[in-house]
């Protein structure tokens, strides 16, 4: 196991690398000029000018992209933090460190005091949700599993459908329309700020409501279909013909070769509830990663985006590799060479 963690790292690395270059060059390709995009609309020329020259910008694409990383790298000082440029920009973590991904044109302040503290924000509401559509997928779609074509199998394979085609933003509005508009129970907004009517807690229910009804009725749908196939094979009938408990078989042989297929599936929801919960944060106004990013993509804030982006890719290969690794938890039989 050792080994194949070992090569599995390497092609991480592998990817941030291909990745990083892939989105640096689409970042210098967009339209604009290059220091405009780094200091925003409000720079001057002079300031533009200056920082054109600081990177030297005409240099070779290649040879940018290895000053760039360097920079993120730790390895050569930040030029926008040269006071030359009258930005002003100073960060606290000083001008060469490593995970320096530069400075939010937006926000006026470093890449990291913006970007890791929505990037907690959006956890907080992954992890929540997470949290509930797992138990809930996995006891639907198992008992739906156990009893293929009974009521609750059919209700389940109705209602994920259901639910699975309805778009998030169609569901946020209709569930704002109940609790919000019509009952008054429900904030309509996420600040995750405290106010003197609705708590933190409330104003977290209808996000996480949100994203639970939209991914329960998939894992669950994909769950019930991996047990449906287990429950018919030769040694779940030939342990039912022994006489163990029908609890024991399903505990035991039936339930943890069923999780196999579903886990990838799982596990697949991290990155989205990290990263692809957009459209739910803009409509409740939740200060998350994904609003985050839109609003920095909006105002063409390339060295927020850049961050952003290397921060997605990076989890979503750090949960292919936590994938593989469960797979030979779950089945000892799988092994990766």
């Amino acid at each position: 196991m050792t080994v194949f963690i070992l090569k599995r790292l390497a092609m991480m690395v592998a990817t941030m690398f291909v990745a990083s270059c892939l989105l640096f060059g689409l970042m210098e390709f967009s339209p604009g000029n290059v220091a405009s995009k780094t200091l925003g609309p409000y720079a001057t020329q002079a300031q533009k000018d200056i920082l054109f020259e600081r990177l030297s910008l005409d240099d070779p694409l290649h040879e940018r992209y290895f000053r760039w990383l360097g920079v993120l790298m730790g390895v050569i000082p930040d030029p926008l933090q040269d006071p030359e440029l009258g930005l002003n920009f100073k960060d606290p973590r000083g001008d060469q460190y490593f995970g320096n991904f530069g400075y939010s044109a937006k926000f006026k302040l470093p890449v990291n005091d913006v970007m890791w503290s929505k990037l907690g924000n959006t956890l907080i509401l992954a992890g929540i949700a997470f949290a509930i559509i797992v138990p809930l997928s996995l006891l639907f779609g198992v008992l739906s599993g156990m009893r293929e074509g009974s009521t609750l199998d059919r209700g389940l394979s109705y209602t994920g459908i259901a639910l699975t085609s309805v778009p998030e933003f169609a569901s946020a509005v209709f569930l704002m329309a109940i609790f919000v508009l019509l009952l008054g129970w429900l904030p309509g907004t996420a600040s995750m700020q405290s106010f003197d009517e609705w708590s933190w807690a409330s104003q977290m229910v209808l996000p996480v409501a949100v994203l639970v009804l939209y991914d329960f009725g998939y894992v669950a749908r994909m769950v019930r279909g991996s047990m449906v196939e287990v429950m018919t094979k030769p040694y779940i009938r030939t342990a039912m013909l022994k006489g163990l408990p029908y609890k024991t078989v399903i505990l035991r042989h039936a339930l943890r070769n069923a999780l196999i297929a579903p886990f990838t599936v799982i596990l697949l929801q991290i990155p989205f509830l990290i990263t692809g919960v957009v459209v739910t944060e803009q409509i409740f106004g939740y200060p998350g990663f994904g609003r985050m990013l839109l609003e920095a993509a909006l105002f063409g804030d390339i060295a927020l985006v850049e961050a952003a982006t290397l921060v997605a890719v990076f989890i979503a290969v750090s949960t292919q590799l936590i994938g593989d690794i469960g797979y030979m938890l779950i089945n000892p039989r799988i092994r990766f060479t």
